[in-house]
């Protein structure tokens, strides 16, 4: 336990871990969820929440090779997880914003969805739906 508190806040060991599996709303809270189903993301990758967090000024660093214990799936897209500094070496917090893991883990979910890659997928995919209507009225104009 002293060995513990003679740490500092600052060592890498002391940052708090976030895996994308806490953030997915395809996951229940029995297979790791830890934020509301109405606030969590598709399917969110390490790599998203390290460039949120980085972007935001925190100090954010990812581990790729680390999985979720209670994650089934082994698949590359699941693996990795991230590691995020809330407080300094005195042990102040680093960014007043984000006094718990909680609160970083809500605004990673919140700020994920807003990444470039994320809206460029979208963006080709409305497109195709768009066609997909299109033939569905034709259908429909053909059988009356």
């Amino acid at each position: 336990m002293a060995c513990a508190a003679a740490r500092s806040p600052a060592d890498q060991d002391r940052f708090i871990c976030i895996y994308p599996a806490y953030l997915n709303n395809k996951k229940t809270i029995a297979e790791g969820r830890r934020i509301p189903i109405s606030k969590a993301v598709e399917n969110p990758t390490a790599t998203e929440i390290q460039d949120v967090c980085s972007a935001v000024g925190l100090n954010a660093v990812i581990e790729k090779n680390k999985m979720y214990s209670r994650e089934w799936n082994r698949d590359v897209q699941y693996r990795g997880r991230v590691r995020v500094q809330l407080k300094q070496e005195d042990g102040s917090l680093c960014l007043g914003q984000f006094p718990s893991r909680k609160s970083v883990m809500l605004y990673a979910a919140e700020m994920i969805p807003k990444l470039k890659t994320r809206t460029q997928k979208t963006g080709g995919g409305d497109p195709n739906l768009q066609q997909g209507e299109g033939s569905k009225k034709g259908k429909g104009k053909k059988k009356k």
